[in-house]
């Protein structure tokens, strides 16, 4: 049978054919004899290919390290020494010259290899894991068959990542390799948002002695396993973990547990194989059904698998380990060695390779097979290219072939180093600076048969000379799960994801990926789950009733086809009309003493002002646009002063007027046309002067609010200058002020027609709209802002029309009789 730990030497014999030894052999894991006859099988193309080291040789020996360091350098220095004595630095047949070394599988074998082989600068090529390196440990001998470490992190991480594993286990071995995988991965896998539920550390060595320590600690590991709400299970293991591993579907029939067994995605690095034990012959592998594997790169080299097949007892005699494996693996004794007392079935000599379970023996070859293929080829391929080099007359004898010593065997180490070549299943061989394969890893399905055995599919790549975006890729589909998933994609996180619309909220005292889901706050948005903060939408957008995404919002105004703005439309049209109306019942009455009394001129001023006040609130309805924006507020401000200032010259006219009554009175020349344009104009220019001031320096113009309202973009006019606009309505209340202050003295006056009264009214009805103006302007907001000011210029304009004019025009039309001069005089005191 295969040994645990195998150390496979090649040897470079000239003419002679290869040379098979076993010195020991263990047996504990049959599937690797299926390395033998890689090895086999490669130095045997290679003698019989004329192409490559011809009037060359090459054999091989194979030892077994028992897995104990006294042992691996034992026979480490066989290698250096005669062929059956121990006596390093001597050998007496120089025919059989060692030129590379090839293992072991397990890290720790060819770091012991290498420390020996190191003196003397012999290659080695190791197929298994690499040895944790530090400053004192030589590593000048060292190929690795396997390819960068740091490329299968990755791939690991990508696969989690894309199936947003964040919660997840990890089993490793109890050594320093293990420990080198931990400081490696845990800091990159935590930056990229992957927690781990648990850490376990698998048990490096199997024996009796140890069986009830292990036994003990396999059911700690159970229990965290089966206990734990993570799926996905990592494990970093070497050759012996998939044995152990699948021990633990038969824990709880022999151990008190206190959790039964349930489907895990067990994720397992390119050092594993799918191996078993003699006494798991029997078990079943369901427990491994759906796992995922990374492994090394293989192909089928052609002829392999009929090699394979050929290979059996009777047709192999020069093969030292079939008759071994033959017996363990098919659970029987060759006719040839039964003596009295068989232990055993009997072999039929029917049995055949292929007829073994997967976990016993492969036809296809194994990804560590490959590598030990490859191998050979890679020093073959390097002699070939030393012996055709510029130093080969330092290596060649007088009659022109190659004879090469054990002490020239470190000029091997430049040409392995450049060593590149297509081997015959078409893969590119090459290492690069640090002396690691240039290759990537392929991702396995591994699914359970119901024959105990179990078939593998590939379903991704990891490819580090691929382009960024196909440096990890894999096929979904092709996967089959674990049935305890019932086909569905495992889930492995702490918490289920957040949906849109809720932030995490990390759990204190816990890992960040146990969090608590919490709604967004008003305002924010988060459209993707597990979003860590919730985030504002653009000022165009606000977020929607969930919170999970951003409406675009609406461009508003002030239009003429909503019903508010048709409805101040229609109310401003029908009052300018009655204010024409009125003009013109007063144009018609022109000669009438009711209009005379009233100041003719005066009364028409405040008409038309009152007239092109209703008319310009027009100019706030509709799209703001450059033109209107400049007009609105300057047009309304400047003909509301008009108005405003032909209402005071109104009520200072009453009082003069009755004042200059009076015997000597002084007043007299006060009272005419003269007073009253010139407190009109005056007053109006003052108004336009601010005007003129607030369109020089700020100006408005269209802009666009985006805050005011949560749904909609305003579009409106800024007014530039919030101080030049109230100093505008300032100036307008000032002057109604003192109107209303003059008419209320002047309200008493002994006059038939005495108008302060009326004036009082109107200025009394202009305040009360205008100071409840304010608040309601900086309270409201958007469009509704221009509906409140618009509605203010045709509630004040209407007060005065309706105040001042309305008795007039009640005598004028519907009491001609009371126009006359005898009622206006009639009753003065």
């Amino acid at each position: 049978m295969v040994a645990q730990k195998t150390v496979v030497i090649i040897k470079l014999n000239k003419e002679y054919p290869s040379d098979t030894q076993c010195n020991s052999f263990s047996s504990i894991i049959p599937k690797y004899y299926q390395h033998i006859l890689a090895l086999a099988f490669a130095v045997k193309e290679i003698n019989e290919n004329p192409q490559i080291l011809p009037n060359v040789t090459l054999g091989f020996r194979i030892y077994d390290s028992y897995d104990k360091a006294r042992k691996t350098y034992h026979a480490t220095l066989l290698l250096l020494s005669a062929l059956k004595r121990l006596i390093p630095n001597y050998q007496c047949d120089i025919q059989k010259n060692l030129i590379a070394v090839i293992g072991g599988l397990e890290s720790q074998i060819s770091l012991y290899v290498a420390t020996i082989l190191d003196i003397y600068k012999i290659p080695q090529l190791i197929y298994g894991s690499a040895p944790v390196m530090n400053d004192k440990t030589p590593g000048l001998s060292l190929y690795q068959m396997v390819p960068q470490e740091a490329h299968q992190y990755a791939g690991i991480l990508s696969l989690l990542l894309h199936f947003k594993w964040t919660w997840i286990g990890v089993l490793i071995l109890d050594d320093d390799s293990g420990e080198r995988f931990v400081q490696a991965v845990f800091p990159e896998f935590s930056r990229n948002g992957v927690c781990f539920a648990f850490k376990e550390r698998l048990p490096k060595f199997i024996s009796v002695s140890q069986f009830m320590d292990i036994l003990q600690q396999g059911v700690k590991i159970y229990d965290q396993i089966m206990g734990s709400k993570a799926n996905a299970v990592v494990v970093y293991g070497d050759s012996f973990s998939m044995a152990f591993l699948r021990w633990f579907a038969h824990v709880p029939a022999i151990e008190h547990v206190a959790n039964q067994p349930k489907g895990r995605v067990w994720i397992m690095t390119a050092q594993m194989e799918l191996t078993s034990f003699l006494f798991q012959r029997n078990w079943d592998t369901e427990i491994m059904h759906g796992a995922l594997s990374f492994t090394i790169h293989s192909s089928n080299p052609p002829g392999f698998k009929l090699f394979a097949e050929s290979r059996n007892p009777s047709s192999t005699k020069e093969d030292g380990f079939i008759r071994d494996f033959w017996h363990q693996a098919f659970d029987c004794v060759l006719p040839d060695t039964i003596v009295s007392n068989v232990d055993g079935n009997i072999c039929t000599g029917e049995e055949t390779l292929k007829s073994l379970p997967s976990i016993f023996f492969e036809m296809s070859i194994t990804s560590h097979s490959y590598s030990i293929y490859t191998a050979v080829y890679t020093v073959a391929h390097a002699l070939q290219v030393m012996s055709s080099s510029k130093l080969k007359h330092r290596a060649m004898t007088d009659k022109g072939g190659l004879n090469l010593h054990t002490q020239d065997s470190w000029k091997l180490h430049h040409f392995l180093r450049r060593v590149s070549f297509n081997n015959t299943a078409g893969d590119k061989v090459s290492f690069n600076h640090n002396g690691e394969l240039v290759a990537g890893f392929d991702l396995i399905n591994l699914i359970a048969s119901s024959n105990k055995s179990y078939h593998q599919v590939q379903i991704g790549r990891m490819d580090p000379q691929a382009p960024p975006e196909q440096v990890f890729s894999i096929h979904e589909d092709a996967i089959t799960w674990h049935n305890w998933f019932n086909q569905a994609q495992p889930l492995s996180v702490c918490t289920e994801s957040c949906p849109p619309g809720f932030r995490k909220k990390v759990k204190e005292g816990e890992p960040f990926c146990c969090y608590d889901c919490i709604p967004c706050p008003e305002g924010k948005i988060s459209d993707q789950e597990d979003m860590n903060e919730c985030s504002k939408c653009k000022d165009n957008s606000y977020p929607s009733k969930k919170q999970d995404f951003c409406i675009p919002k609406m461009l508003t105004f002030l239009s003429y086809e909503e019903p508010l703005g048709i409805s101040l439309t229609l109310f401003a049209l029908s009052l300018s009309l009655i204010t024409a109306l009125v003009l013109g019942t007063f144009m018609k009455h022109h000669n009438t003493p009711i209009v005379i009394a009233n100041n003719r001129n005066l009364t028409y001023t405040l008409l038309i002002s009152l007239l092109l006040c209703f008319l310009c609130t027009l100019l706030f309805i509709g799209q703001p646009q450059k033109v209107t924006c400049l007009l609105r507020q300057t047009a309304f401000g400047i003909i509301f002063s008009v108005a405003v200032s032909c209402v005071l010259a109104k009520t200072i006219t009453v009082v003069l007027a009755f004042m200059a009554t009076k015997p000597g009175s002084r007043m007299r020349k006060w009272v005419g046309m003269r007073l009253t344009n010139s407190i009109v104009v005056s007053c109006s220019l003052i108004q336009a002067g601010v005007c003129i001031v607030w369109l020089g320096t700020t100006p408005p113009f269209p802009d666009v609010d985006m805050h005011s309202m949560a749904k909609e973009i305003v579009l409106e006019c800024n007014e530039g200058s919030v101080t030049m606009f109230y100093c505008v309505l300032g100036y307008m209340g000032f002057l109604a002020i003192i109107s209303f202050t003059v008419a209320f003295l002047a309200r008493k006056l002994p006059d038939s027609f005495n108008e302060a009264k009326f004036i009082t009214f109107s200025m009394l009805v202009f305040c009360s709209v205008w100071l409840s103006f304010i608040p309601s302007y900086l309270s409201t907001k958007g469009k509704y802002m221009v509906a409140v000011e618009i509605f203010s210029i045709l509630a004040s304009s209407a007060g005065l029309l309706g105040c001042i004019f309305a008795p007039k025009c009640f005598i004028i039309l519907l009491r001609p009789e009371l126009n006359n001069r005898e009622y206006l005089i009639k009753n003065k005191d």
